[in-house]
């Protein structure tokens, strides 16, 4: 069994974690967002979440859509989608005891490629620069899956 304080004096689990710690707090920021667009627009999905700005039928103006707050609300769930996969498999690449320089790679990648596909998303920049960022993200996550398969699972 391994002790807990062999995994936090390992570089590799360290990095991954410091990491992980980037990218979900670019998650949570991203809730910030979308809550802080629906605010200033005035754009609500519920209708009890109306009730703040009218009642009856002048709160129904407020249950509507707005493509920014759409577009917010895509790249965080696009965020969802990518990082979530990544978490995991990238937990358990940095327990497998991968080369250092490798996994940073790795997780620098991820980040880089989540942050600007955010930017990319909001701003909007045309594509392919969306798509290129998704698929750098997303074959950092197959290439570490690969690598667990390959050098450290028994199938």
């Amino acid at each position: 069994m391994v002790d807990l304080t062999q995994i936090m004096d390992d570089e590799v689990f360290m990095a991954f974690a410091s990491y992980a710690t980037i990218i979900l707090s670019k998650m949570m920021l991203m809730s910030a967002t979308t809550a802080f667009y629906r605010m200033t627009r005035k754009v609500f999905a519920n209708p009890e979440d109306c009730v703040t700005f009218g009642k009856g039928e002048n709160a129904k103006k407020y249950l509507r859509t707005d493509d920014r707050v759409e577009r917010v609300r895509r790249a965080h769930l696009n965020d969802l989608e990518n990082i979530v996969p990544f978490l995991g498999i990238g937990l358990l690449y940095s327990l497998s005891g991968p080369d250092l320089s490798t996994a940073i790679l790795h997780f620098r990648l991820f980040v880089g490629a989540r942050i600007y596909h955010t930017i990319s998303y909001l701003t909007p920049l045309p594509q392919p620069n969306r798509a290129l960022s998704f698929f750098i993200g997303y074959g950092v996550t197959l290439s570490m899956a690969y690598r667990l398969l390959k050098n450290k699972l028994y199938l």
